[in-house]
């Protein structure tokens, strides 16, 4: 398994980071690709990965919550452009970047901007890239489809929109949706879009520390938990858990160039 989602560098995790990370290989995962949140988090994500340099890989970029009210965001991006032309590691993605209109939709324009900006960016370097989307598919939808036909490749993260989005998603570039947690609640939603989609379009994520799977919802998530992810997607696929490891791991590989 490769959780294509994993924010384990963050602070939660002070205390048994290397605790968690054994549980996850103990588990089976293989690998944990770490998202991007701007540079207040950045220094600890890439020391993590200099450290299990065979088992994380870092991504580059700027969430769109970090854009809100931040008088910096564009000294923020420039960091962002730096560092893709001049890594100070191999780096699989960009991302976590993307439109969130939950919180507010006051800085819409400013994350549109950031958001095109890392588009340009993924396909100058030829990046794969992670996309956050929360209360705003329907303005994702019109900023990705002004790459179609440009090698626009990348998961839709935590996806949350029906099969319908999906397939429109899916026309603008070469997507693939991230499935995490929330496939595991009672009413999450995702089971339809899960049953819908080819397994060849997913990829298994936890967003740890966040979005924990039944039975640990309300706790903190750690990618070890990836595997209650695996398992409900094999239930609803009605296939062997391990035929579900096999391709969504190929799957990730291809798409993040590993």
């Amino acid at each position: 398994m490769i959780d294509t989602h994993s924010h384990i560098y963050a602070e939660e995790f002070d205390d048994d980071r290397a605790e968690a990370l054994e549980r996850a290989w103990a588990e089976g995962v293989e690998m944990l690709l770490l998202p991007d949140i701007d540079s207040e988090s950045r220094d600890r994500m890439f020391a993590l990965a200099e450290a299990e340099r065979e088992r994380c890989r870092a991504m580059v970029g700027l969430h769109p919550t970090s854009v809100n009210d931040n008088p910096r965001w564009l000294d923020e991006l420039d960091a962002v452009e730096r560092l893709l032309r001049e890594p100070p590691m191999p780096l699989c993605g960009v991302g976590e970047i993307g439109l969130d209109l939950y919180w507010s939709k006051g800085f819409y324009r400013e994350q549109r901007e950031v958001l095109h900006a890392q588009l340009e960016l993924a396909i100058k370097y030829d990046k794969a890239v992670a996309i956050h989307t929360r209360s705003a598919y329907d303005e994702m939808l019109d900023a990705v489809a002004t790459y179609r036909g440009r090698g626009l490749r990348g998961v839709f993260h935590a996806y949350a929109a029906d099969i319908d989005m999906a397939r429109r998603l899916m026309r603008c570039g070469e997507f693939v949706f991230g499935i995490g947690g929330v496939v595991t609640f009672k009413n999450g939603g995702l089971g339809g879009v899960v049953e819908a989609l080819p397994l060849e379009f997913l990829l298994l994520e936890t967003d740890c520390p966040y979005l924990t799977p039944v039975p640990y919802r309300g706790k903190r998530n750690e990618s070890s938990y990836v595997k209650y992810v695996r398992d409900k997607v094999a239930e609803i696929k009605r296939i062997e858990p391990q035929r579900v490891d096999q391709v969504t791991t190929y799957t990730a590989k291809q798409i993040f160039g590993i």
